[in-house]
C-alpha cells in the first residue's frame, strides 16, 4: 500500500509540473499521452486535485493549475527569502546597486527578496512584494529566457522607471522554482556587473538545490 501511494504521489506531481510548463492547460487526453498513463488513472488523478483546488478545469475542458497552489507557494516565499538573503547582499556590495530575487507569479514577476546597498549615496527603493509584468524589465525577462533554456544576463533601461537600470539572471536547475537574480539602479554598472549576476543566480542555484 506504501508503494503504490508513493507512486500515485509521484505521478501528481509530474502532472503538477507538466502544467506548470507555461503552455497553458491540457485536456485529460492530452495529459495521459504526455504523461503515457492510462485516462482512468489521470480522471483518478485529478478528481483528486480538483477536490484540493490544486487544478481548475475551464469551460472547454482544459486542465489548469489551480489557485491552491498559490497558499503553498505563499508558505514556501519565506523560506525562498531566508535562504536568498546572503548571497543577495554580497551581490548588492559588490556591485553597488539594490538586488532582488524575483519569481514568476502566473503573467507577473514577483519580488520576493531584496537587498540595498550600504555604501552608495543613491540607490533604488525596491520594494517585496513588487509585481509587474513578466515581458517587462529585467527580472521578467531573464525568467522567461530561462524558460528556453537560456542562461545569460539581460538588461533594460527604463522599462519599469523612468532613468532605472536593471540586469538580471535566471535562476536555472530548479524545476519547482521559476526565478532570476538582478540588480537595479539609476546609476552606471560596471561592465563586471552581468557575469557577476550570471554567479550569483548560479550560486542561488546551489544552495537550493
Amino acid at each position: 500500500m506504501a508503494a503504490e501511494s508513493a507512486q500515485t504521489l509521484e505521478r501528481g506531481l509530474r502532472l503538477l509540473r507538466l502544467l506548470s510548463d507555461g503552455k497553458g492547460g491540457r485536456t485529460p487526453t492530452e495529459l495521459s499521452a504526455e504523461l503515457s498513463l492510462s485516462r482512468p488513472v489521470v480522471y483518478r488523478l485529478l478528481t483528486t486535485l480538483l477536490n484540493e483546488g490544486f487544478v481548475r478545469r475551464d469551460d472547454e475542458g482544459r486542465v489548469h493549475l489551480g489557485f491552491g497552489l498559490l497558499a503553498l507557494a505563499r508558505a514556501v516565499q519565506p523560506l525562498l527569502r531566508a535562504a536568498a538573503l546572503p548571497t543577495l547582499r554580497r551581490l548588492a556590495e559588490q556591485v553597488g546597486a539594490t538586488a532582488h530575487l524575483t519569481v514568476a507569479e502566473g503573467d507577473d514577476a514577483l519580488a520576493v527578496a531584496v537587498v540595498e546597498p550600504s555604501w552608495t549615496d543613491m540607490h533604488v527603493a525596491y520594494r517585496e512584494g513588487a509585481r509587474h509584468p513578466l515581458a517587462k524589465g529585467a527580472a521578467g525577462r531573464a525568467i522567461l529566457a530561462g524558460r528556453e533554456g537560456g542562461s545569460a544576463y539581460l538588461a533594460t533601461e527604463g522599462q519599469l522607471e523612468e532613468g532605472a537600470r536593471g540586469v538580471a539572471a535566471p535562476v536555472l536547475g530548479l524545476p519547482w522554482l521559476e526565478a532570476s537574480v538582478g540588480v537595479v539602479t539609476f546609476g552606471p554598472l560596471a561592465e563586471s556587473t552581468g557575469p557577476r549576476v550570471v554567479e550569483a543566480a548560479a550560486e542561488l542555484a546551489a544552495a537550493l538545490g
